[in-house]
């Protein structure tokens, strides 16, 4: 069985302000491969200058390329008017696949969303709670897949992540990942009212054990098909091909 990890950081900071600021493999790869996850997608920890550290982990992505795929992180402000000259070489030359973008750099811009939309990337963006904004974003671009981590909240912001549950049943474009959700009986709901189609498996590694996050979903107990779906089928669908556009699936969406 496939199963991809759709949240894992690589590489070192330049702040070096706590644990997040170093992203080491060593471990997290040991416990993967006993877990069976077969992919991982990559992507910096906090930096100072994401056009350095996206082609850091770019060299990583292209040590295992059958293992790892890459997402670019963005930062929304102090990239602010090159987004989409960042996105271009993040596809074209580093051959990543989606966007990563984290309130705790600043808010989700539209100028990060119209890239994504012109490149056919999903954006995998951490609202640290402040989920609103996200219905705007959907619904004034239908075609990008926003990927909402740890079902909005890392800090167990049950508020947050009930709202992102709504934002899954009525926005087709919008989708969770499980990194980091604590409360279980809210990965139940989402299933139950969005489908589980609309989750997409993390682990928020290397810093949570990916095989505790894999041992949430399969407490599920999803049909295999519905599991498949979580464990990488869904986003595999929202992964364009390298330059090839938009990803049918949110292509559909949109019509």
């Amino acid at each position: 069985m496939t199963i991809v990890d759709a949240h894992c950081h690589v590489g070192r900071g330049d702040t070096l302000t706590g644990p997040w600021d170093v992203g080491r493999l060593d471990h997290y790869l040991r416990r993967a491969d006993a877990a069976a996850i077969t992919h991982t997608v990559l992507f910096s920890v906090f930096h100072g200058d994401y056009l350095t550290a996206n082609r850091a982990v770019a060299r990583v992505v292209a040590s295992k390329p059958e293992r790892f795929i890459g997402f670019a992180f963005v930062h929304p402000a102090r990239d602010a008017g090159r987004v989409a000259e960042l996105v271009y070489e993040a596809v074209h030359q580093l051959g990543f696949r989606g966007l990563k973008v984290h309130r705790h750099d600043a808010a989700l811009t539209p100028e990060i969303a119209r890239a994504a939309d012109r490149f056919g990337l999903p954006v995998l963006y951490d609202p640290m709670g402040q989920v609103a904004p996200l219905e705007l974003f959907a619904t004034e671009f239908p075609r990008v897949a926003f990927i909402v981590p740890h079902l909005g909240s890392f800090a167990d912001d049950w508020t947050a992540q009930r709202a992102v549950i709504d934002l899954l049943v009525r926005l087709p474009n919008v989708y969770a990942d499980t990194s980091g959700v604590r409360r279980f009986d809210l990965l139940v709901d989402a299933v139950r009212r969005a489908g589980p189609e609309k989750l997409i498996f993390g682990s928020d590694g290397p810093w949570l054990h990916p095989g505790l996050e894999l041992t949430k979903i399969k407490a599920l107990g999803l049909s295999r098909r519905d599991e498949q779906a979580v464990l990488g089928g869904t986003l595999l669908q929202l992964l364009s091909p390298l330059g090839a556009g938009r990803p049918a699936a949110v292509e559909a969406h949109a019509r």
